[in-house]
Protein backbone atom coordinates (compact mmCIF):
# COMPACT_ATOMS: atom_id res chain seq x y z
CA UNK A 1 0.00 0.00 0.00
CA UNK A 2 1.10 3.60 -0.43
CA UNK A 3 -0.03 6.96 0.84
CA UNK A 4 -1.24 9.33 -1.87
CA UNK A 5 0.60 12.62 -2.00
CA UNK A 6 -0.44 15.82 -3.73
CA UNK A 7 -0.89 15.66 -7.48
CA UNK A 8 -2.29 17.87 -10.25
CA UNK A 9 -6.07 17.88 -9.84
CA UNK A 10 -7.48 19.30 -13.04
CA UNK A 11 -9.68 17.28 -15.37
CA UNK A 12 -7.05 17.65 -18.11
CA UNK A 13 -4.58 15.69 -16.00
CA UNK A 14 -7.18 12.98 -15.23
CA UNK A 15 -8.23 12.79 -18.88
CA UNK A 16 -4.62 12.39 -20.03
CA UNK A 17 -4.02 9.61 -17.52
CA UNK A 18 -7.16 7.71 -18.55
CA UNK A 19 -6.41 7.99 -22.27
CA UNK A 20 -2.71 7.14 -21.86
CA UNK A 21 -3.69 3.95 -20.04
CA UNK A 22 -6.17 3.04 -22.83
CA UNK A 23 -9.12 3.07 -20.43
CA UNK A 24 -11.22 5.53 -22.47
CA UNK A 25 -11.06 7.48 -25.71
CA UNK A 26 -11.69 11.13 -26.39
CA UNK A 27 -15.31 10.48 -27.45
CA UNK A 28 -16.11 8.83 -24.12
CA UNK A 29 -14.61 11.80 -22.28
CA UNK A 30 -16.70 14.18 -24.38
CA UNK A 31 -19.92 12.32 -23.52
CA UNK A 32 -19.02 12.29 -19.81
CA UNK A 33 -18.29 16.01 -19.82
CA UNK A 34 -21.65 16.68 -21.48
CA UNK A 35 -23.37 14.71 -18.72
CA UNK A 36 -21.48 16.73 -16.09
CA UNK A 37 -23.04 19.95 -17.34
CA UNK A 38 -26.29 18.95 -15.60
CA UNK A 39 -24.39 17.45 -12.60
CA UNK A 40 -21.23 19.53 -12.05
CA UNK A 41 -20.82 17.96 -8.59
CA UNK A 42 -20.04 14.60 -10.24
CA UNK A 43 -16.39 14.00 -11.08
CA UNK A 44 -15.16 12.88 -14.49
CA UNK A 45 -14.30 9.34 -13.35
CA UNK A 46 -17.68 8.90 -11.68
CA UNK A 47 -19.47 10.20 -14.78
CA UNK A 48 -17.60 7.76 -17.02
CA UNK A 49 -18.48 4.86 -14.73
CA UNK A 50 -22.13 5.91 -14.36
CA UNK A 51 -22.53 6.03 -18.15
CA UNK A 52 -20.81 2.66 -18.61
CA UNK A 53 -18.09 4.26 -20.71
CA UNK A 54 -15.22 2.81 -18.67
CA UNK A 55 -14.61 -0.63 -17.17
CA UNK A 56 -14.25 -0.20 -13.40
CA UNK A 57 -12.15 -3.32 -12.82
CA UNK A 58 -9.60 -2.31 -15.49
CA UNK A 59 -9.51 1.23 -14.13
CA UNK A 60 -8.81 0.06 -10.58
CA UNK A 61 -6.23 -2.50 -11.71
CA UNK A 62 -4.36 0.04 -13.84
CA UNK A 63 -4.19 2.77 -11.19
CA UNK A 64 -3.66 0.32 -8.36
CA UNK A 65 -0.53 -0.92 -10.16
CA UNK A 66 0.53 2.65 -11.02
CA UNK A 67 0.17 3.95 -7.44
CA UNK A 68 1.19 0.76 -5.67
CA UNK A 69 -2.22 0.34 -4.02
CA UNK A 70 -3.86 -3.02 -3.36
CA UNK A 71 -7.21 -3.75 -5.07
CA UNK A 72 -9.65 -5.82 -2.99
CA UNK A 73 -12.79 -7.70 -4.08
CA UNK A 74 -14.03 -8.15 -0.49
CA UNK A 75 -13.80 -6.06 2.67
CA UNK A 76 -13.52 -7.32 6.30
CA UNK A 77 -16.67 -5.48 7.39
CA UNK A 78 -17.30 -7.65 10.46
CA UNK A 79 -13.83 -6.78 11.84
CA UNK A 80 -14.10 -2.98 11.49
CA UNK A 81 -14.17 -0.97 14.71
CA UNK A 82 -17.44 0.98 14.84
CA UNK A 83 -15.66 3.94 16.44
CA UNK A 84 -14.06 4.68 13.06
CA UNK A 85 -17.40 5.77 11.61
CA UNK A 86 -18.54 7.70 14.66
CA UNK A 87 -18.01 11.08 12.94
CA UNK A 88 -18.59 9.86 9.39
CA UNK A 89 -22.15 10.47 8.04
CA UNK A 90 -23.45 7.50 6.07
CA UNK A 91 -24.83 9.76 3.33
CA UNK A 92 -21.41 11.29 2.69
CA UNK A 93 -19.71 7.88 2.83
CA UNK A 94 -22.12 6.54 0.17
CA UNK A 95 -21.76 9.58 -2.06
CA UNK A 96 -17.96 9.42 -1.82
CA UNK A 97 -17.64 5.61 -1.86
CA UNK A 98 -15.27 5.52 1.13
CA UNK A 99 -15.16 3.15 4.10
CA UNK A 100 -12.60 3.28 6.97
CA UNK A 101 -11.16 -0.17 7.65
CA UNK A 102 -8.74 0.10 10.60
CA UNK A 103 -6.53 2.48 12.54
CA UNK A 104 -2.82 1.85 13.08
CA UNK A 105 -1.20 4.56 15.14
CA UNK A 106 -1.55 7.86 13.28
CA UNK A 107 -2.72 6.17 10.08
CA UNK A 108 -6.20 5.05 9.03
CA UNK A 109 -6.58 2.50 6.23
CA UNK A 110 -9.58 3.34 4.05
CA UNK A 111 -11.34 1.54 1.17
CA UNK A 112 -12.00 3.91 -1.73
CA UNK A 113 -13.33 3.36 -5.23
CA UNK A 114 -11.65 6.32 -6.94
CA UNK A 115 -7.86 6.57 -6.57
CA UNK A 116 -7.95 10.00 -8.24
CA UNK A 117 -10.55 11.43 -5.83
CA UNK A 118 -7.97 13.33 -3.81
CA UNK A 119 -10.47 15.85 -2.43
CA UNK A 120 -12.31 13.02 -0.70
CA UNK A 121 -9.08 11.80 0.88
CA UNK A 122 -8.34 15.33 2.08
CA UNK A 123 -11.79 15.48 3.73
CA UNK A 124 -11.18 12.13 5.39
CA UNK A 125 -7.82 13.37 6.71
CA UNK A 126 -9.64 16.22 8.45
CA UNK A 127 -12.61 14.15 9.71
CA UNK A 128 -10.53 11.27 11.07
CA UNK A 129 -7.58 13.45 12.17
CA UNK A 130 -5.10 10.97 10.71
CA UNK A 131 -3.01 10.21 7.67
CA UNK A 132 -5.05 8.25 5.13
CA UNK A 133 -3.78 5.05 3.53
CA UNK A 134 -6.14 4.09 0.67
CA UNK A 135 -7.06 0.62 -0.49
CA UNK A 136 -8.97 0.28 -3.75
CA UNK A 137 -12.25 -1.62 -4.13
CA UNK A 138 -15.11 -1.55 -6.69
CA UNK A 139 -17.96 0.84 -5.92
CA UNK A 140 -20.40 -2.02 -5.42
CA UNK A 141 -18.13 -3.64 -2.83
CA UNK A 142 -17.62 -0.36 -0.94
CA UNK A 143 -21.35 0.48 -1.04
CA UNK A 144 -22.30 -2.97 0.27
CA UNK A 145 -19.68 -2.64 3.02
CA UNK A 146 -21.08 0.74 4.07
CA UNK A 147 -24.59 -0.68 4.36
CA UNK A 148 -23.42 -3.67 6.38
CA UNK A 149 -21.21 -1.62 8.72
CA UNK A 150 -23.79 1.05 9.46
CA UNK A 151 -26.39 -1.69 9.88
CA UNK A 152 -24.18 -3.08 12.64
CA UNK A 153 -23.97 0.36 14.21
CA UNK A 154 -27.74 0.89 14.18
CA UNK A 155 -28.70 -2.75 14.85
CA UNK A 156 -31.94 -3.67 16.56
CA UNK A 157 -30.52 -4.50 20.00
CA UNK A 158 -28.32 -1.38 20.19
CA UNK A 159 -31.11 0.93 19.06
CA UNK A 160 -33.64 -0.72 21.40
CA UNK A 161 -31.35 -0.34 24.40
CA UNK A 162 -30.75 3.32 23.62
CA UNK A 163 -34.46 4.04 23.10
CA UNK A 164 -35.63 2.17 26.20
CA UNK A 165 -33.33 4.30 28.34
CA UNK A 166 -34.57 7.53 26.75
CA UNK A 167 -37.49 8.90 28.72
CA UNK A 168 -37.77 12.07 26.60
CA UNK A 169 -39.55 10.65 23.57
CA UNK A 170 -40.21 14.06 22.03
CA UNK A 171 -42.16 14.09 18.80
CA UNK A 172 -42.41 10.38 18.26
CA UNK A 173 -44.92 9.88 15.48
CA UNK A 174 -44.29 12.69 13.03
CA UNK A 175 -43.55 11.86 9.41
CA UNK A 176 -40.15 13.26 8.46
CA UNK A 177 -38.45 10.96 5.98
CA UNK A 178 -39.88 10.42 2.52
CA UNK A 179 -40.53 6.95 1.17
CA UNK A 180 -37.45 7.16 -1.07
CA UNK A 181 -35.06 7.79 1.82
CA UNK A 182 -32.99 4.78 2.87
CA UNK A 183 -33.83 3.84 6.46
CA UNK A 184 -30.14 3.18 7.16
CA UNK A 185 -29.49 6.86 6.42
CA UNK A 186 -31.92 8.00 9.14
CA UNK A 187 -29.81 8.45 12.28
CA UNK A 188 -31.07 11.70 13.81
CA UNK A 189 -34.80 11.08 14.25
CA UNK A 190 -36.83 10.76 17.45
CA UNK A 191 -36.15 7.55 19.44
CA UNK A 192 -39.32 5.69 18.50
CA UNK A 193 -38.78 6.44 14.80
CA UNK A 194 -35.26 5.01 15.05
CA UNK A 195 -36.58 1.95 16.87
CA UNK A 196 -39.23 1.24 14.21
CA UNK A 197 -36.68 1.82 11.43
CA UNK A 198 -34.28 -0.55 13.16
CA UNK A 199 -36.95 -3.26 13.41
CA UNK A 200 -37.69 -2.94 9.68
CA UNK A 201 -33.99 -2.92 8.76
CA UNK A 202 -33.28 -6.02 10.84
CA UNK A 203 -36.27 -7.82 9.33
CA UNK A 204 -35.12 -7.09 5.78
CA UNK A 205 -31.56 -8.11 6.64
CA UNK A 206 -32.77 -11.48 7.96
CA UNK A 207 -35.16 -12.00 5.01
CA UNK A 208 -38.15 -12.09 7.34
CA UNK A 209 -41.61 -12.52 5.78
CA UNK A 210 -43.75 -11.02 8.59
CA UNK A 211 -43.33 -8.78 11.62
CA UNK A 212 -45.80 -9.22 14.51
CA UNK A 213 -46.18 -6.51 17.16
CA UNK A 214 -48.45 -7.87 19.89
CA UNK A 215 -49.61 -6.07 23.06
CA UNK A 216 -49.97 -7.94 26.34
CA UNK A 217 -50.89 -6.83 29.84
CA UNK A 218 -47.41 -5.71 30.92
CA UNK A 219 -45.29 -5.67 27.78
CA UNK A 220 -45.12 -5.70 24.00
CA UNK A 221 -43.78 -8.58 21.93
CA UNK A 222 -42.05 -8.09 18.58
CA UNK A 223 -41.78 -11.35 16.65
CA UNK A 224 -40.30 -12.18 13.25
CA UNK A 225 -41.62 -14.96 11.01
CA UNK A 226 -38.74 -16.48 9.07
CA UNK A 227 -39.02 -19.65 7.01
CA UNK A 228 -42.55 -20.06 8.37
CA UNK A 229 -41.54 -20.07 12.06
CA UNK A 230 -42.17 -17.21 14.53
CA UNK A 231 -39.54 -16.14 17.07
CA UNK A 232 -39.46 -13.24 19.52
CA UNK A 233 -36.72 -10.68 18.85
CA UNK A 234 -37.68 -7.81 21.15
CA UNK A 235 -39.81 -7.14 24.22
CA UNK A 236 -40.34 -3.35 24.57
CA UNK A 237 -41.80 -1.92 27.80
CA UNK A 238 -45.54 -1.35 27.85
CA UNK A 239 -45.15 2.45 27.88
CA UNK A 240 -43.91 2.38 24.26
CA UNK A 241 -47.04 0.64 22.96
CA UNK A 242 -49.04 3.68 21.81
CA UNK A 243 -45.96 5.41 20.37
CA UNK A 244 -44.87 2.42 18.28
CA UNK A 245 -48.41 1.76 17.01
CA UNK A 246 -48.91 5.42 16.09
CA UNK A 247 -45.59 5.60 14.25
CA UNK A 248 -46.30 2.50 12.17
CA UNK A 249 -49.88 3.57 11.41
CA UNK A 250 -48.66 6.96 10.16
CA UNK A 251 -46.15 5.19 7.90
CA UNK A 252 -49.07 3.18 6.49
CA UNK A 253 -51.33 6.25 6.11
CA UNK A 254 -53.84 4.90 8.63
CA UNK A 255 -56.04 6.80 11.07
CA UNK A 256 -54.10 6.91 14.36
CA UNK A 257 -57.19 8.09 16.26
CA UNK A 258 -59.19 4.98 15.29
CA UNK A 259 -58.23 2.16 17.65
CA UNK A 260 -61.53 0.25 17.78
CA UNK A 261 -61.71 -1.05 14.18
CA UNK A 262 -59.34 -3.15 12.04
CA UNK A 263 -57.39 -1.18 9.42
CA UNK A 264 -55.27 -2.13 6.41
CA UNK A 265 -52.51 -0.04 4.90
CA UNK A 266 -49.38 -0.15 2.80
CA UNK A 267 -45.87 1.12 3.53
CA UNK A 268 -43.17 1.71 0.92
CA UNK A 269 -39.62 2.21 2.11
CA UNK A 270 -36.02 1.80 0.98
CA UNK A 271 -33.89 -0.36 3.27
CA UNK A 272 -30.19 -0.92 2.51
CA UNK A 273 -30.78 0.10 -1.10
CA UNK A 274 -33.74 -2.27 -1.56
CA UNK A 275 -37.26 -1.11 -2.37
CA UNK A 276 -39.56 -2.78 0.14
CA UNK A 277 -43.38 -2.97 0.09
CA UNK A 278 -45.03 -3.68 3.45
CA UNK A 279 -48.68 -4.71 3.85
CA UNK A 280 -49.87 -3.47 7.23
CA UNK A 281 -52.81 -4.88 9.17
CA UNK A 282 -54.07 -3.69 12.56
CA UNK A 283 -56.75 -5.26 14.76
CA UNK A 284 -58.02 -4.23 18.22
CA UNK A 285 -57.34 -6.69 21.06
CA UNK A 286 -57.96 -6.70 24.80
CA UNK A 287 -54.65 -4.99 25.57
CA UNK A 288 -54.43 -2.68 22.56
CA UNK A 289 -53.82 -2.76 18.83
CA UNK A 290 -52.06 -5.72 17.29
CA UNK A 291 -50.02 -4.99 14.15
CA UNK A 292 -48.77 -7.40 11.49
CA UNK A 293 -46.55 -6.34 8.62
CA UNK A 294 -46.01 -8.57 5.56
CA UNK A 295 -42.70 -7.68 3.86
CA UNK A 296 -42.44 -7.87 0.07
CA UNK A 297 -39.03 -7.21 -1.49
CA UNK A 298 -39.74 -5.41 -4.79
CA UNK A 299 -36.16 -6.06 -5.96
CA UNK A 300 -36.54 -9.84 -5.61
CA UNK A 301 -36.57 -11.77 -8.84
CA UNK A 302 -39.48 -14.07 -9.62
CA UNK A 303 -38.46 -17.73 -9.67
CA UNK A 304 -38.58 -19.75 -12.86
CA UNK A 305 -40.03 -23.24 -13.14
CA UNK A 306 -36.55 -24.78 -13.01
CA UNK A 307 -35.88 -23.02 -9.67
CA UNK A 308 -38.82 -24.56 -7.78
CA UNK A 309 -36.98 -27.72 -6.71
CA UNK A 310 -39.03 -30.06 -8.90
CA UNK A 311 -37.47 -33.42 -9.65
CA UNK A 312 -36.88 -34.05 -13.40
CA UNK A 313 -40.02 -36.15 -13.90
CA UNK A 314 -42.29 -33.65 -12.14
CA UNK A 315 -40.63 -30.76 -13.95
CA UNK A 316 -41.30 -32.34 -17.35
CA UNK A 317 -44.97 -32.93 -16.48
CA UNK A 318 -45.38 -29.33 -15.31
CA UNK A 319 -43.71 -28.10 -18.50
CA UNK A 320 -46.26 -30.06 -20.51
CA UNK A 321 -49.20 -28.72 -18.49
CA UNK A 322 -48.30 -25.02 -18.57
CA UNK A 323 -47.81 -25.08 -22.34
CA UNK A 324 -51.30 -26.49 -23.02
CA UNK A 325 -53.57 -24.14 -25.03
CA UNK A 326 -56.53 -24.29 -22.63
CA UNK A 327 -57.79 -25.78 -19.36
CA UNK A 328 -57.48 -25.05 -15.64
CA UNK A 329 -54.44 -25.67 -13.44
CA UNK A 330 -55.18 -25.23 -9.74
CA UNK A 331 -52.56 -24.90 -7.00
CA UNK A 332 -53.81 -25.78 -3.52
CA UNK A 333 -52.46 -25.39 -0.03
CA UNK A 334 -52.81 -23.29 3.13
CA UNK A 335 -51.89 -19.62 3.37
CA UNK A 336 -48.14 -19.11 3.14
CA UNK A 337 -47.39 -22.37 1.34
CA UNK A 338 -45.84 -20.69 -1.72
CA UNK A 339 -48.79 -21.01 -4.12
CA UNK A 340 -48.26 -17.55 -5.63
CA UNK A 341 -44.56 -18.22 -6.21
CA UNK A 342 -45.40 -21.42 -8.10
CA UNK A 343 -48.03 -19.65 -10.23
CA UNK A 344 -45.64 -16.80 -11.06
CA UNK A 345 -42.99 -19.33 -12.09
CA UNK A 346 -45.52 -20.93 -14.45
CA UNK A 347 -46.36 -17.55 -15.98
CA UNK A 348 -42.69 -16.64 -16.41
CA UNK A 349 -42.16 -19.94 -18.26
CA UNK A 350 -44.82 -19.11 -20.88
CA UNK A 351 -44.39 -15.32 -20.92
CA UNK A 352 -43.57 -14.65 -24.57
CA UNK A 353 -44.45 -11.71 -26.86
CA UNK A 354 -46.98 -13.83 -28.78
CA UNK A 355 -49.12 -14.45 -25.65
CA UNK A 356 -51.48 -12.05 -23.90
CA UNK A 357 -51.27 -12.90 -20.18
CA UNK A 358 -53.52 -11.10 -17.70
CA UNK A 359 -53.96 -11.54 -13.94
CA UNK A 360 -56.35 -10.43 -11.21
CA UNK A 361 -54.80 -10.74 -7.75
CA UNK A 362 -55.23 -9.74 -4.11
CA UNK A 363 -52.72 -8.18 -3.81
CA UNK A 364 -50.26 -7.95 -6.72
CA UNK A 365 -47.16 -9.10 -4.85
CA UNK A 366 -44.54 -8.86 -7.59
CA UNK A 367 -44.58 -7.09 -10.94
CA UNK A 368 -43.72 -9.22 -13.97
CA UNK A 369 -42.66 -7.41 -17.15
CA UNK A 370 -44.90 -8.24 -20.10
CA UNK A 371 -47.91 -9.33 -18.02
CA UNK A 372 -50.98 -7.22 -17.27
CA UNK A 373 -51.71 -7.41 -13.54
CA UNK A 374 -54.81 -6.06 -11.76
CA UNK A 375 -55.53 -5.84 -8.04
CA UNK A 376 -58.97 -6.44 -6.56
CA UNK A 377 -60.51 -3.68 -4.48
CA UNK A 378 -63.47 -4.61 -2.29
CA UNK A 379 -64.17 -0.96 -1.47
CA UNK A 380 -65.29 -0.31 -5.04
CA UNK A 381 -66.75 -3.80 -5.59
CA UNK A 382 -63.88 -4.83 -7.87
CA UNK A 383 -63.94 -8.54 -6.99
CA UNK A 384 -62.24 -11.56 -8.54
CA UNK A 385 -65.42 -12.30 -10.49
CA UNK A 386 -65.76 -8.74 -11.82
CA UNK A 387 -62.05 -8.58 -12.64
CA UNK A 388 -62.22 -11.93 -14.45
CA UNK A 389 -65.17 -10.75 -16.56
CA UNK A 390 -63.20 -7.64 -17.54
CA UNK A 391 -60.09 -9.70 -18.36
CA UNK A 392 -62.04 -11.96 -20.72
CA UNK A 393 -62.96 -8.89 -22.78
CA UNK A 394 -59.24 -8.12 -23.20
CA UNK A 395 -58.58 -11.02 -25.60
CA UNK A 396 -56.32 -13.01 -23.23
CA UNK A 397 -54.49 -16.26 -24.00
CA UNK A 398 -53.61 -17.00 -20.37
CA UNK A 399 -55.46 -15.87 -17.23
CA UNK A 400 -54.37 -16.02 -13.59
CA UNK A 401 -56.98 -15.64 -10.84
CA UNK A 402 -55.43 -15.04 -7.43
CA UNK A 403 -57.94 -17.28 -5.69
CA UNK A 404 -61.26 -18.99 -6.44
CA UNK A 405 -63.38 -18.00 -3.45
CA UNK A 406 -66.97 -18.43 -4.61
CA UNK A 407 -69.25 -20.12 -7.11
CA UNK A 408 -69.39 -17.11 -9.42
CA UNK A 409 -65.62 -16.92 -9.85
CA UNK A 410 -65.36 -20.71 -10.25
CA UNK A 411 -68.00 -20.82 -12.98
CA UNK A 412 -66.45 -17.96 -14.94
CA UNK A 413 -63.04 -19.67 -14.69
CA UNK A 414 -64.51 -22.93 -16.00
CA UNK A 415 -66.24 -21.16 -18.89
CA UNK A 416 -63.00 -19.33 -19.73
CA UNK A 417 -61.10 -22.62 -19.93
CA UNK A 418 -63.81 -24.21 -22.09
CA UNK A 419 -63.66 -21.29 -24.53
CA UNK A 420 -59.95 -21.67 -25.25
CA UNK A 421 -58.11 -20.00 -22.37
CA UNK A 422 -55.43 -21.42 -20.09
CA UNK A 423 -56.45 -20.55 -16.53
CA UNK A 424 -54.30 -20.64 -13.38
CA UNK A 425 -55.71 -20.20 -9.88
CA UNK A 426 -55.50 -21.30 -6.24
CA UNK A 427 -57.73 -23.03 -3.71
CA UNK A 428 -57.40 -23.62 0.03
CA UNK A 429 -57.52 -27.42 0.43
CA UNK A 430 -55.35 -29.95 2.24
CA UNK A 431 -54.39 -32.06 -0.77
CA UNK A 432 -54.86 -32.20 -4.54
CA UNK A 433 -57.84 -34.61 -4.57
CA UNK A 434 -59.82 -32.46 -2.11
CA UNK A 435 -59.83 -29.60 -4.63
CA UNK A 436 -62.40 -31.44 -6.76
CA UNK A 437 -64.87 -31.81 -3.89
CA UNK A 438 -64.22 -28.17 -2.90
CA UNK A 439 -65.33 -27.02 -6.36
CA UNK A 440 -68.42 -29.24 -6.17
CA UNK A 441 -69.24 -27.80 -2.74
CA UNK A 442 -69.07 -24.33 -4.30
CA UNK A 443 -71.81 -25.37 -6.70
CA UNK A 444 -69.86 -26.12 -9.89
CA UNK A 445 -71.30 -29.05 -11.87
CA UNK A 446 -69.05 -32.16 -11.79
CA UNK A 447 -69.18 -32.58 -15.59
CA UNK A 448 -67.85 -29.02 -16.02
CA UNK A 449 -65.01 -29.71 -13.58
CA UNK A 450 -64.12 -32.94 -15.37
CA UNK A 451 -64.12 -31.20 -18.75
CA UNK A 452 -62.02 -28.20 -17.78
CA UNK A 453 -59.46 -29.08 -15.08
CA UNK A 454 -56.05 -30.27 -16.33
CA UNK A 455 -54.31 -30.82 -13.00
CA UNK A 456 -54.34 -30.10 -9.28
CA UNK A 457 -51.06 -29.20 -7.59
CA UNK A 458 -50.88 -29.39 -3.79
CA UNK A 459 -47.83 -27.96 -2.07
CA UNK A 460 -46.19 -27.14 1.25
CA UNK A 461 -42.94 -25.39 2.18
CA UNK A 462 -40.24 -27.25 4.10
CA UNK A 463 -37.21 -25.56 5.63
CA UNK A 464 -33.87 -26.34 3.98
CA UNK A 465 -31.31 -27.72 6.42
CA UNK A 466 -28.39 -25.31 6.97
CA UNK A 467 -25.33 -26.40 4.99
CA UNK A 468 -22.97 -24.82 7.51
CA UNK A 469 -23.97 -26.93 10.51
CA UNK A 470 -25.98 -29.94 9.28
CA UNK A 471 -24.89 -33.29 10.73
CA UNK A 472 -25.22 -36.59 8.83
CA UNK A 473 -26.68 -39.54 10.72
CA UNK A 474 -28.17 -42.98 10.18
CA UNK A 475 -31.95 -43.09 10.77
CA UNK A 476 -33.43 -45.75 13.01
CA UNK A 477 -35.68 -48.53 11.63
CA UNK A 478 -38.67 -46.87 13.31
CA UNK A 479 -37.95 -43.56 11.59
CA UNK A 480 -37.60 -45.29 8.22
CA UNK A 481 -40.92 -47.03 8.76
CA UNK A 482 -42.62 -43.71 9.58
CA UNK A 483 -41.27 -42.27 6.33
CA UNK A 484 -42.45 -45.30 4.36
CA UNK A 485 -38.93 -46.56 3.59
CA UNK A 486 -37.69 -50.12 3.94
CA UNK A 487 -33.97 -49.45 3.55
CA UNK A 488 -31.34 -46.79 2.92
CA UNK A 489 -29.84 -46.58 -0.57
CA UNK A 490 -26.07 -45.93 -0.99
CA UNK A 491 -26.87 -42.55 -2.53
CA UNK A 492 -29.06 -41.45 0.42
CA UNK A 493 -27.76 -38.95 2.97
CA UNK A 494 -29.85 -38.13 6.03
CA UNK A 495 -29.06 -34.93 7.93
CA UNK A 496 -29.99 -33.62 11.36
CA UNK A 497 -30.45 -29.86 12.01
CA UNK A 498 -28.16 -28.53 14.75
CA UNK A 499 -27.91 -24.72 14.64
CA UNK A 500 -25.11 -22.17 14.18
CA UNK A 501 -24.68 -18.35 13.90
CA UNK A 502 -25.16 -18.57 10.13
CA UNK A 503 -28.74 -19.83 10.53
CA UNK A 504 -29.50 -17.89 13.76
CA UNK A 505 -29.37 -21.15 15.72
CA UNK A 506 -32.39 -22.68 13.94
CA UNK A 507 -30.55 -25.32 11.93
CA UNK A 508 -32.33 -24.24 8.76
CA UNK A 509 -31.71 -21.62 6.06
CA UNK A 510 -34.35 -20.93 3.42
CA UNK A 511 -37.31 -22.99 2.25
CA UNK A 512 -38.22 -25.23 -0.66
CA UNK A 513 -41.58 -26.57 -1.80
CA UNK A 514 -42.74 -30.17 -1.80
CA UNK A 515 -45.41 -31.04 -4.36
CA UNK A 516 -48.26 -33.42 -5.08
CA UNK A 517 -49.26 -33.32 -8.75
CA UNK A 518 -52.58 -34.93 -9.69
CA UNK A 519 -53.01 -34.94 -13.46
CA UNK A 520 -56.61 -35.44 -14.61
CA UNK A 521 -56.71 -38.55 -16.81
CA UNK A 522 -59.67 -40.66 -17.91
CA UNK A 523 -59.93 -42.60 -14.65
CA UNK A 524 -59.92 -39.44 -12.52
CA UNK A 525 -62.31 -37.73 -14.92
CA UNK A 526 -64.77 -40.60 -14.61
CA UNK A 527 -64.66 -40.46 -10.80
CA UNK A 528 -65.25 -36.69 -10.83
CA UNK A 529 -68.24 -37.16 -13.16
CA UNK A 530 -69.68 -39.67 -10.67
CA UNK A 531 -69.16 -37.14 -7.87
CA UNK A 532 -66.78 -39.50 -6.05
CA UNK A 533 -65.23 -38.35 -2.78
CA UNK A 534 -61.63 -37.14 -2.41
CA UNK A 535 -60.46 -40.48 -0.99
CA UNK A 536 -61.52 -42.43 -4.08
CA UNK A 537 -59.93 -39.87 -6.42
CA UNK A 538 -56.67 -40.00 -4.47
CA UNK A 539 -56.59 -43.82 -4.56
CA UNK A 540 -57.02 -43.76 -8.32
CA UNK A 541 -54.20 -41.25 -8.69
CA UNK A 542 -51.91 -43.26 -6.39
CA UNK A 543 -52.61 -46.36 -8.48
CA UNK A 544 -51.13 -44.41 -11.39
CA UNK A 545 -47.95 -43.60 -9.41
CA UNK A 546 -48.83 -40.13 -8.15
CA UNK A 547 -46.29 -39.02 -5.54
CA UNK A 548 -47.90 -37.54 -2.40
CA UNK A 549 -46.68 -34.52 -0.46
CA UNK A 550 -44.97 -36.78 2.05
CA UNK A 551 -43.50 -38.88 -0.72
CA UNK A 552 -41.95 -35.80 -2.34
CA UNK A 553 -40.72 -34.70 1.08
CA UNK A 554 -39.04 -38.07 1.62
CA UNK A 555 -37.31 -37.67 -1.74
CA UNK A 556 -35.87 -34.34 -0.54
CA UNK A 557 -34.80 -35.92 2.77
CA UNK A 558 -32.87 -38.61 0.92
CA UNK A 559 -31.17 -35.93 -1.20
CA UNK A 560 -30.04 -34.01 1.87
CA UNK A 561 -32.26 -30.97 1.23
CA UNK A 562 -34.28 -31.12 4.45
CA UNK A 563 -34.81 -33.25 7.54
CA UNK A 564 -37.26 -35.98 8.50
CA UNK A 565 -38.56 -33.85 11.38
CA UNK A 566 -39.36 -30.99 9.03
CA UNK A 567 -41.23 -33.15 6.51
CA UNK A 568 -43.24 -34.83 9.25
CA UNK A 569 -44.11 -31.41 10.68
CA UNK A 570 -45.61 -30.03 7.46
CA UNK A 571 -47.28 -33.24 6.25
CA UNK A 572 -49.11 -34.28 9.41
CA UNK A 573 -52.27 -36.06 8.33
CA UNK A 574 -50.93 -36.76 4.83
CA UNK A 575 -50.58 -40.50 4.33
CA UNK A 576 -49.77 -42.44 1.19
Amino acid sequence: MAEIASAPRGNEFVTRLLIDHHLVDQEAVRKAEEARIARPDVGLVEALLNLGLMDERRYLAAFGALLGIEVADTLPVDEIDLELIGELPITWAKQSYVLPLRREGERVFVAVSNPLGLAVLDDLRVILKARIVPQLAPREVVFDGINRLYDRKTGLEGTAGEVFQDEDLGSIAHEIEESTKDLLDVTDEAPIIRLVNSVLSQAVKERVSDIHIEPFEKHLSVRFRKDGILREVLRPPKRFQASIASRIKIMGNLNIAEKRLPQDGRIRRVVAGKEIDIRLSTVPTTFGERLVMRILDRTSTVLELADLGLDPELHDRMEDLVTRPHGIILVTGPTGSGKTTTLYACLVRINTPDKNILTVEDPVEYQITGIGQMQVNAKIDFTFANGLRAILRQDPDVVLIGEIRDKETAEIAVQASLTGHLVFSTLHTNDSASAFTRLVDMGVEPFLIASSVLAMVAQRLVRVVCRECRQPYTPSPGELETLGLTRIEPTDTFYRATGCPSCSGTGYAGRQAIYELLVVDDSVRELVMRNADAGQIKKAALARNMRTLRGDGVLKIRRGVTTAEEVMRVTQGDVD
